[in-house]
């Protein structure tokens, strides 16, 4: 199947998932992850109509991402990490990246803010939160909640970023709908959060990836992060 095949199927899939839970499905962005492709592969994506597109390393992002730049002029697409962050490399990526989904902690989110003075906008970052307990998943705590609202509060305070959601990994399971409790526990959180805290954007949640992102856009999502369904088998 094309790159092309693949992408119109996945965007009706979303359109799909959106129709049964009764929602637009311009509210739901898909995001791209284009970890292992090469840059080429990034272009004729850009050309088909993605205007999104998700790393997860800074080492593999900086030199592709400045290719693409240069092939590309186009200040509609947006650069998302979607990868663990270390805070040794906050500087980096608040220089590289349009939107960080992965701030897992007080410290991150504070350098993040300190490189982030250096641009022209604030830079948009979502909490990551690790709902189904694991302990492979980075995260905020679900069960430890004076962490997370550490976090809300420093960012209330950072003028550099604006925090406008949350982000989750889902469990890997053998069937779709096995996910769905930790996009519903996501979405409660959300939505208790923006009761307590009107003052902040709640306006995301990044949730969903090739195995379950249908489920994700019924319980919510409205950032899917979908590679292997739109690019095939990894590359490396």
């Amino acid at each position: 199947m094309s790159l092309q095949a693949r992408l119109h199927q996945v965007q009706d899939r979303i359109a799909a998932a959106a129709a049964r839970a009764g929602r637009d499905p311009a509210s739901i962005t898909l995001v791209a992850v284009s970890k292992t492709q090469p840059v080429d592969v990034l272009i004729q994506a850009y050309d088909l109509g993605v205007r999104h597109f998700g790393e997860n390393r800074v080492e593999e992002a900086a030199p592709k991402l400045a290719a693409f730049r240069r092939a590309v002029a186009d200040p509609s697409v947006v650069f998302h990490m979607i990868g663990h962050v270390q805070s040794r490399k906050a500087d980096e990526v608040a220089a590289l990246f349009d939107r960080v989904h992965s701030v897992d902690s007080v410290k991150l989110l504070q350098r993040l803010a300190r490189f982030a003075a250096r641009r022209p906008s604030p830079l948009p970052v979502l909490l990551e939160v690790n709902v189904s307990g694991e302990a492979s998943k980075y995260g905020f705590d679900v069960s430890r909640r004076a962490e997370l609202e550490a976090a809300i509060e420093a960012a209330s305070t950072l003028t550099s970023l604006r925090l406008d959601g949350l982000m989750t990994m889902a469990p890997i399971v053998a069937e779709p709908e096995q996910a769905r409790p930790v996009f519903r526990a996501l979405r409660a959180l959300r939505d208790e959060l923006a009761e307590r805290q009107p003052s902040l954007a709640w306006t995301h949640l990044s949730m969903g990836m090739t195995d379950d992102f249908e489920v994700a856009v019924e319980e919510g999502a409205t950032l899917v992060r979908v590679g292997r369904a739109i690019f095939g088998e990894r590359q490396g």
